[in-house]
């Protein structure tokens, strides 16, 4: 079985099988005891959806386990920070080996983003589908 990836959070509402929970999603040095003078660390609230199969399982402000399988973590990363910077980098080279001058190249790949993350928008049903949590209880 594959590694999964855990955050704690509180359920923030539920509306018929969609379980909403707030999560807090830090940086890996937010736990330093010097963070207060660094700026490298940082938080961030999320608000996570996940279908919950089992209604009446859970109410509102429990505190309760976001799970989630590590390779789909790292299929998110691709999508959302590999793809792209591939995409970027062939527009560069295209319009490098068409003789294009480097702003018109780079512009190009820049450009090229909004039609990718147009499509992931339009995909986002489907990926919802493919990237599944699951809670669980905190004892």
């Amino acid at each position: 079985m594959s590694e999964s990836i855990n955050h704690n959070g509180i359920i923030e509402k539920i509306d018929g099988n969609a379980v909403f929970v707030r999560i807090i999603q830090q940086s890996a040095c937010s736990g330093c005891h010097a963070q207060s003078m660094c700026s490298a660390s940082e938080k961030k609230e999320k608000i996570i959806e996940v279908n919950d199969n089992n209604p009446g399982r859970f109410h509102v402000n429990e505190e309760v386990t976001l799970c989630g399988q590590s390779s789909l973590g790292l299929q998110a990363v691709f999508l959302a920070f590999v793809l792209p910077l591939i995409v970027v980098v062939a527009a560069i080279v295209a319009g490098s080996c068409l003789q294009w001058d480097e702003t018109t190249s780079g512009l190009t790949g820049l450009l090229l983003l909004v039609p990718y993350y147009s499509i992931l928008y339009f995909l986002r049903e489907k990926l919802k589908r493919k990237f599944i949590f699951t809670l669980k209880k905190l004892n």
